[in-house]
């Protein structure tokens, strides 16, 4: 008889998403890059970078708990906090507090993270889709009454 390897599953179900990883990797790297402004200038400007980051994980993590239409709603805002860092990046390079190494690698965190929230929300609207169709017509059923 085979022992069968048992799948360790987090407590909060968001840590087993590899984009809230990705988004808890983006959110360290932007707190490590913009950590030392020279002015207050940088200071809010590290403050807000920081702040947007960290909100891309956050609504992962808040979107996980609530129904898939609402999941979706938390994940496109996840995806206004990437473009808020687009923009984040772009000044904190003009201002030199990052080089054009650093800029690039932004860039590229936020292209994945935003590719791999858009599949997830693709995913999401397929599943309600499916579902729907799946559904027993009852007048009083809802989409966000079912969990997933």
């Amino acid at each position: 008889m085979e022992q069968q390897e048992e799948k360790i599953v987090s407590f909060f179900r968001f840590e087993d998403l590899r984009v809230y990883a990705k988004a808890t990797d983006y959110a360290t790297w932007v707190s490590k890059q913009v950590a030392a402004p020279r002015n207050e200038s940088e200071k809010t400007l590290s403050a807000s970078f920081c702040h947007s980051a960290f909100d891309i994980a956050l609504n992962i993590a808040e979107g996980s708990s609530r129904s898939k239409s609402q999941f979706d709603h938390y994940l496109k805002i996840a995806k206004t906090a990437i473009r808020e860092c687009v923009v984040y990046s772009e000044v904190a390079h003009n201002l030199e507090m990052m080089n054009e190494e650093q800029y690039q690698q932004s860039r590229e965190f936020l292209m994945e993270l935003t590719r791999m929230l858009g599949a997830l929300i693709i995913s999401l609207q397929r599943s309600a889709e499916r579902r729907h169709d799946e559904m027993p017509t009852d007048p009083y059923a809802t989409t966000d009454d079912m969990s997933y």
